[in-house]
């Protein structure tokens, strides 16, 4: 295990700071989309992201050479659209990382991406390669990084805390001989934070086929410093009902790198507990920031409005869009997973 120099002065800004623009990715024919209407669905559902997150600032869209057209006629010419050769759609985790310094100049951190631990399905030769097509698009430097990790598995505050997990960062196909101080100490160098917060595992669908096996951004995620919104799963009768008690309990008894008690803000999953025959993972916590909105997950769930509701209580100056994610969450992941934001510098 080699560390790299560290990102010296630079930071992560938290999610609610001003962005620059949003990255996404197209869906093309892979694992994740086996057959010609899994694609036309997940392109449908990816399109509607797209629209909802352009409607409070720039996306940038990178397709695979040759599906420009498949994207202009979903998304329309609000967006500007880059081909680049690509694996998966999954902007958050194959996208760098952006970071800032004082001196308002914006930088970009290349994990080391392995296809979410070397999954027997994943492929990730071109996707390895994104996070640096997109921060030379950006016009920023770049530090790269042997640490294997994706932007889906830490969130951070914007003042020196984030938040792990033990089966992401020391996962036996991600670092198997990296120690727990040895992820804190190159997360802390290329994020700007000095405190980690390690929850012991994800939901328990993040662990099937197209599971992450455990990010943490289904799981929990800061709402503001001193605040994080954790996912609840009320009926006993799903195996997240005892993981998301602990995870809750867990984040009470924590403080913050400024020596805050966290105050954890529950936020109820939907009601629906099966899709297909497996337990479902479907979270509302996987949503994302934009400039003055929040893209909320919809699960054309009783539930979807209370969540709404608590978001709009959390952002109370932003507005709520509601997109269903019922066939983003059936690739693998939620509208947090398919964006990744370039901060105001």
């Amino acid at each position: 295990m080699t560390q790299t120099p560290a990102a010296e002065g630079f930071r992560m800004p938290a999610e609610w700071t001003p962005h620059e623009r949003t990255w996404m990715a197209w869906p093309s024919p892979n694992p994740t989309f086996t057959n010609a209407q899994e694609l036309a669905d997940a392109r449908a559902a990816w399109g509607a992201v797209v629209r909802a997150v352009s409607a409070h600032e720039p996306v940038t869209l990178l397709v695979a050479p040759g599906d420009t057209e498949s994207a202009r006629a979903v998304v329309g010419e609000q967006v500007t659209v880059v081909e680049r050769e690509l694996d998966d759609a999954w902007m958050r985790d194959i996208g760098p990382t952006f970071v800032v310094n004082d001196a308002g100049e914006l930088a970009a951190v290349d994990w080391t991406f392995n296809g979410w631990g070397a999954q027997e399905w994943a492929r990730w030769e071109n996707d390895a390669r994104i996070a640096r097509e997109v921060s030379r698009l950006a016009g920023t430097r770049v530090f790269s990084t042997p640490l294997v990790n994706e932007g889906g598995a830490i969130h951070v505050d914007g003042e020196g805390t984030v938040l792990l997990t033990d089966t992401v960062q020391l996962g036996e196909g991600r670092n198997p001989d990296w120690t727990r101080q040895q992820v804190e100490a190159e997360i802390h160098s290329h994020l700007g934070t000095t405190k980690a917060i390690w929850l012991p595992y994800g939901l328990a669908g993040d662990y099937g086929t197209f599971g992450t096996q455990g990010h943490v951004d289904i799981v929990a995620a800061f709402a503001r410093p001193g605040v994080v919104m954790v996912h609840s799963q009320p009926d006993p009768a799903h195996p997240d009902h005892e993981r998301c008690k602990t995870v809750a309990a867990l984040l009470r008894a924590s403080t913050d790198a400024q020596g805050r008690r966290l105050e954890v803000v529950e936020v109820p999953a939907p009601t629906v507990l099966r899709a297909d025959g497996e337990w479902v993972d479907y979270s509302y916590i996987n949503h994302y920031l934009c400039n003055d909105g929040v893209v909320l997950c919809a699960f054309d769930d009783p539930r979807d409005e209370q969540a709404a509701e608590i978001f709009q209580n959390l952002f109370p100056e932003r507005t709520v869009t509601l997109v269903d994610a019922r066939t983003i969450f059936a690739g693998g992941g939620g509208i947090h997973c398919i964006t990744q934001q370039q901060p105001k510098a």
